[in-house]
């Protein structure tokens, strides 16, 4: 049997050996993985979403002071004090109703003396080309009520910039903005390494057009994990099936053709039939002896 599979360690085998093999250890060890994750996140978001339309809104001082390892994005919080003055910030390349927009930040000032960033909501571009004017948000006491979001991080070959009269970024980032501001702003805990904001509901104070909820759906990444983990299996599978029919035609042909080891019989020789006359004089000759 060792014998018969020789032909495994002929070079074209063995390079579809290792494809087939790095191939499944990728489906089962990243691919299949990633696509799970991504999953089992997006399916943790949505839990969270859901339960803070259930929940009322705390106090986000509470949030501040608690623990800062505690998953607190999309939970809704209440925020009593006032907006700081001239702290307007646009958000490039947002989008509202499918049209090109900005995002409007703005800096707000808590009872206690701490500052957070609000984003006040989203507005339309004038022309698809440039933010409308601005209306700045209401002076003197206000009580938001809000939800907490995780920073999205900076773009390190698009930094801040000040057009058509405003300050203008790509992301929004506690970080980046205070620094924009130059007012120290109070990143608000959200149980992971990028600090929170505050994202304004609809009706609230000084609220633009909110940013809409995601959608409470899980998305494809569960059927994708299964699909990549099939994958994984079928590889060596399919493998296996082209090893086997290999073997088979190889005895086949072995069956089909002739067996040089068997010696060939030689034909015997005919022997004529004699004629007419030579069967006369035969019969003949042996009347007369």
């Amino acid at each position: 049997m060792i014998r018969k599979l020789t032909f495994l360690l002929r070079p074209s085998w063995l390079i579809l050996a290792v494809i087939v093999a790095a191939f499944a250890y990728l489906c089962f060890t990243v691919l299949a993985p990633w696509q799970l994750g991504k999953n089992t996140s997006t399916e943790h978001r949505n839990q969270l979403i859901a339960d803070s339309v259930r929940a009322d809104p705390v106090d986000v001082t509470g949030i501040i002071d608690g623990d800062p390892a505690t998953h607190t994005e999309w939970r809704k919080v209440t925020a009593t004090g006032s907006y700081v003055p001239d702290s307007t910030v646009l958000v490039r390349l947002r989008h509202l109703d499918g049209a090109p927009g900005y995002a409007v930040l703005a800096a707000f000032r808590l009872d206690d003396g701490r500052t957070l960033l609000v984003d006040r909501g989203l507005v339309a571009a004038v022309d698809g080309t440039r933010p409308p004017a601005i209306e700045a948000p209401p002076a003197g006491a206000q009580r938001l009520e809000a939800r907490v979001r995780a920073s999205e991080g900076v773009v390190a070959d698009k930094p801040p910039s000040t057009q058509d009269g405003y300050r203008q970024v790509y992301t929004v980032d506690t970080g980046q903005e205070s620094t924009v501001l130059g007012t120290a702003l109070t990143p608000i805990p959200t149980g992971t390494d990028k600090g929170g904001y505050l994202q304004l509901a609809e009706g609230q104070p000084g609220a633009f057009t909110p940013v809409p909820l995601p959608q409470l759906d899980a998305g494809p990444y569960l059927s994708y994990g299964l699909q990549w983990l099939a994958f994984g299996i079928m590889a060596p599978l399919g493998l296996g099936y082209f090893v086997v029919a290999e073997l088979r035609a190889r005895r086949r042909d072995r069956a089909e053709s002739p067996n040089p080891a068997a010696p060939e019989s030689t034909p015997s020789p005919e022997i004529p039939a004699p004629s007419t006359t030579e069967a006369r004089l035969a019969d003949r000759y042996g009347r007369n002896r």
